[in-house]
């Protein structure tokens, strides 16, 4: 069967593909990034107002594009992850991922058995998918699904060799801002001590075949990520863009 998801396609091909992500329930602003030309909209479920309802229409707002919708899900629980995949999610996002345990079971969670655990109920996925029947979507769920963790702690930054020797992990996404923090550092993402763990996870990610990911907040810093080997950009979010776009207007503006 043809491949389904175009952001796996892209990465498969060593190509790099920019995403955004969405913390509003709204269908109009994902229609809308989804259009705009995104690889990919990060719905998330950690720190948005966004409920399992609102995640079903937020994918399906994507159709059409060849945007694929992917869902951050607080922590690899099977009963967080089944609705967000049920609804046709092309791949799903976990924050925190300290721990080689912790990497096994997102594979556990995002993957109909053998490789994993996940419960049979696809009743709307396929039409996302573009498929007629469960049965074609089973057939090609666990190929096509994008598993991304995200390395945003310093105890992941140690850990990170046998995180990245878990079969199944496609994409570990670095979050500078969070990794921070968990260094007493919050809001210096370009501090040396940051920077030199960034470092070594860079190093580690490039080293195994998992797709190393992070944050972009502009054409010039995207570019720059991608000569060092960065495939999986996240260029920021619905509120930033709104907020600047708004600054953007009314700067200059005598009133």
């Amino acid at each position: 069967m043809a491949r389904i998801n175009p952001l796996k396609m892209r990465l498969d091909a060593g190509k790099p593909g920019a995403g955004v992500l969405i913390t509003m329930p709204s269908v109009n602003m994902a229609q809308i990034l989804a259009g705009a030309g995104f690889d990919y909209l990060f719905i998330d479920l950690e720190h948005g107002s966004i409920d399992a309802a609102s995640v079903y229409n937020l994918i399906t707002a994507t159709a059409g594009t060849d945007c694929a919708p992917l869902v951050r899900i607080p922590k690899p629980d099977l009963a967080l992850c089944k609705p967000a995949l049920d609804a046709g999610a092309m791949g799903l996002i976990f924050p925190m991922i300290c721990t080689r345990e912790e990497a096994e079971a997102t594979v556990q969670c995002i993957n109909y058995p053998p490789e994993g655990i996940r419960g049979w109920g696809p009743f709307y996925a396929p039409t996302r998918w573009g498929l007629k029947t469960p049965l074609e979507y089973f057939e090609v769920a666990n190929r096509e699904l994008l598993n991304v963790i995200l390395i945003e702690h310093i105890d992941a930054i140690e850990n990170i060799e046998s995180i990245l020797s878990v079969p199944g992990i496609h994409v570990a996404n670095i979050a500078p801002m969070d990794l921070a923090v968990s260094m007493g550092l919050p809001g210096q993402r370009d501090h040396p001590d940051v920077l030199k763990a960034i470092e070594r996870a860079e190093k580690a990610i490039l080293a195994s075949p998992v797709v190393l990911g992070g944050m972009s907040l502009s054409a010039a810093e995207a570019n720059a990520k991608i000569a060092r080997g960065y495939r999986f950009l996240l260029m920021g979010y619905d509120v930033m863009l709104i907020q600047q776009m708004s600054a953007q207007l009314l700067d200059g503006i005598e009133r």
